[in-house]
């Protein structure tokens, strides 16, 4: 037997472990985000009182019958909690994954067709450059009835023109590589080339996108629920309580801080289990032949 062939089984075992190792290190950043999503969908059936149903006195402080006390009209504040996380995560899912279609789409388009690329790009730059806190309340105004479906359709208005320069950036290098030459030299459409021969290249790239996404949309769907242009009272909502609640705040501090927090892990760990995902998967790009 060679050295070549003995080295193998002592590569191998040394591969195992390190591998191992990563796999625990992404579940362990996954596990916080895919937890606190859980516990928000399955809120609502947790709750001990209705959302809108007084079960304490105004700003009382937490005791029992109410973990974290009340807010201003005597509402329990940890079943409002719970109610309010279900529609705030739905609609950054929402808007997550319609940028991130939308951007992939256009941008795998501007990189292998320059000339419409050009275009893509130009409309992309002028929509950035309008501010985004005007052009949600611009659009949240325009839009029939308001609420949160205006603030939905102008978070993804707004986000997906920086979405496209990010895809596109990422997929000009790749559109001039052999294998996509190679794939237009046999006669292959736009749809199959963008489908086999860029998409599998940028999947570090599409979900680190989808991730800061998902957490520009949560601060998004906040401010608006904070400026009251989304959704109204008396929603549970995770900001719309940080604002109805700030006036009591040195009464019962916890009116403002378990939304407030509640917001920030949402937001802090679906951000760490995005970026071990993509890395993951850049990782796979890379070793795979």
């Amino acid at each position: 037997m060679s050295a070549a062939e003995t080295a193998l089984p002592d590569t191998a075992s040394r591969a195992t472990p390190v591998r191992g190792r990563r796999r625990s290190g992404v579940l362990l950043r996954v596990a916080p985000g895919l937890l606190l999503v859980i516990l928000a969908l399955t809120g609502p059936w947790l709750a001990a009182h209705p959302m809108d149903k007084p079960v304490t006195a105004p700003y009382a402080a937490a005791g029992d019958g109410a973990p974290l006390g009340g807010d201003q009209l005597g509402r329990d504040v940890l079943s409002r909690l719970l109610h309010g996380g279900t529609a705030l995560i739905a609609g950054a899912l929402l808007i997550a994954v319609v940028v991130t279609v939308l951007a992939t789409v256009a941008g795998c388009a501007a990189a292998l067709r320059p000339g419409l690329g050009r275009a893509i790009e130009r409309t992309a730059d002028v929509f950035i450059l309008l501010p985004p806190v005007l052009g949600i309340m611009l659009i949240a105004l325009a839009w029939p009835g308001g609420g949160r479906w205006a603030v939905i359709a102008a978070a993804i208005v707004l986000g997906t023109p920086y979405a496209i320069r990010i895809v596109a950036s990422a997929a000009a290098p790749l559109a001039s590589a052999g294998y996509v030459e190679a794939a237009t030299a046999r006669g292959e459409g736009t749809v199959h080339i963008a489908l086999r021969e860029l998409l599998p290249n940028l999947r570090s790239t599409v979900l680190a996108l989808f991730g800061l996404r998902f957490v520009e949309a949560v601060y998004v769907i906040s401010m608006a629920g904070f400026l009251q242009i989304g959704p109204q009272p008396p929603a549970a909502d995770w900001a719309l309580m940080i604002r109805e609640n700030a006036p009591g705040i040195l009464l019962n501090p916890w009116s403002v801080l378990a939304p407030s927090l509640a917001i920030a892990v949402l937001a802090i760990s679906f951000n760490l289990a995005s970026a071990s995902l993509a890395s993951r998967s850049a990782l796979k790009a890379v070793t795979t032949p």
